[in-house]
Order: C-alpha cells, then sequence, then structure tokens
C-alpha cells in the first residue's frame, strides 16, 4: 500500500480561523532533567486538519467521540475544481460520486494557507452542491480550504444536519488528480467534543 498524507502540521504559531484561539504547543517536563517528555495542548478542535461534526453548528447530543469508526473510513473521489469560486454541480457527477464516498474537492486554494486571502477569499460549494451530495448520502466531504462556506454557514447546516461531516484544511489533494483508486482515512480523536484535530491520508492499493 502507498500512504499520502493530507494534513498540515500541529505547531506554534500555525495558522488558525480567525478570530480562535492560538495553538500553544508547551514543553513542561524535560527528558535530562524529569527523566522523561511531557508536552501540552490548547487550542480549538478546529486547528490545522479538522473534522467539523454535527455538533459544531447544529443541536445535537452526540459528541463526535460517539459516531463509529466507519464514519471517517472510505472510497474516496477527487473533484477537481480550480478556479471556480462557485462550486457548482455539473452532470459528470452523477456517475462519479455513489453513496458512502468521501468526496474531496481539490480547489488549489491550500497554496494561500496562512495568508489573509486564505480565510476571506476562498471558494464555497453552492447549496444545489450540497443537496446533491446529500442525496448521493456520500459520508464526508473535505476540502483544501478553511470552509466550504462561509456566513451564515449555510452548506455547513446543509452537510451537518444530514451527518454528513466536514474535513477541512486539507493539503496535497494535486497528488490525487491521477489517482481513481484510493481511500480516505480519517480518523479524530476519541474526543467528547463538536469536531476533532484528525490526521488524514489517503490510502492507494496495490502498490
Amino acid at each position: 500500500m502507498k500512504f499520502l498524507d493530507l494534513s498540515y502540521e500541529i505547531d506554534n504559531g500555525m495558522p488558525v480561523y480567525p478570530g480562535d484561539e492560538e495553538v500553544n504547543l508547551e514543553k513542561i517536563s524535560d527528558l535530562n532533567k524529569d527523566g522523561y517528555e511531557s508536552i501540552t495542548y490548547s487550542g480549538t478542535m478546529h486547528a490545522g486538519t479538522h473534522i467539523d461534526a454535527p455538533m459544531h453548528m447544529i443541536e445535537s447530543d452526540k459528541y463526535i467521540c460517539d459516531y463509529p469508526l466507519d464514519n471517517f473510513i472510505g472510497k474516496g473521489v477527487l473533484l477537481d475544481v480550480r478556479g471556480q469560486q462557485e462550486i457548482n454541480l455539473k452532470d459528470e457527477y452523477f456517475k462519479l460520486i455513489k453513496e458512502n464516498h468521501i468526496v474531496l474537492f481539490y480547489t488549489g486554494f491550500d497554496k494561500k494557507y496562512g495568508q489573509k486571502e486564505y480565510y476571506e477569499n476562498h471558494p464555497i460549494i453552492t447549496k444545489e452542491m450540497a443537496e446533491f451530495l446529500v442525496r448521493k448520502k456520500v459520508k464526508m466531504v473535505g476540502v483544501d480550504m478553511p470552509s466550504p462556506d462561509r456566513s451564515p454557514y449555510e452548506v455547513h447546516s446543509i452537510l451537518l444536519n444530514n451527518n454528513i461531516f466536514i474535513l477541512e484544511n486539507l493539503t496535497n489533494l494535486e497528488k490525487l488528480i491521477y489517482e481513481e483508486n484510493f481511500s480516505v482515512f480519517a480518523q479524530p480523536l476519541k474526543i467528547k467534543a463538536e469536531g476533532s484535530l484528525v490526521r488524514a491520508m489517503a490510502v492507494f492499493q496495490g502498490y
């Protein structure tokens, strides 16, 4: 098997959504001094590559740890949507996207990760496209930008109300353009929270 990392590194000073708490990794024990190493983490569950669960934006009593593991594993399909400020439904998607797919949108906007434009001028998925994904009963939607939409976050609402998880801040999607057979693994922490940091990857068979 071959593995492709789709995630950003978690570190001090990393980009976070404007207004969110900064990530702070603090070394509190030293191997030479204390006999062991220990580092604490503080920050939101939405720093770097992460998953939004329904509780993030809709009424829900289920934390992300309450969902089955197979919600976060599935056959992947990549949509090359570079140059589209509004990502609309296309005829080709009807055959391409199937039930339980994890749909990744490659916008190329990860090249602007950390810049002001990354958060303020990223492309958006249209409501029509989101509603189509609901009808197709996909498992998860992944994007190489901070969000599939902007305030009032109607696409978030459409997807999360239908238990479709949202995987944000992906990178390296350009390496999937010519791959037709891959799976996506994006396991969240087993944490009582509305979302989770995640180490997302694409996995290829037959290498």
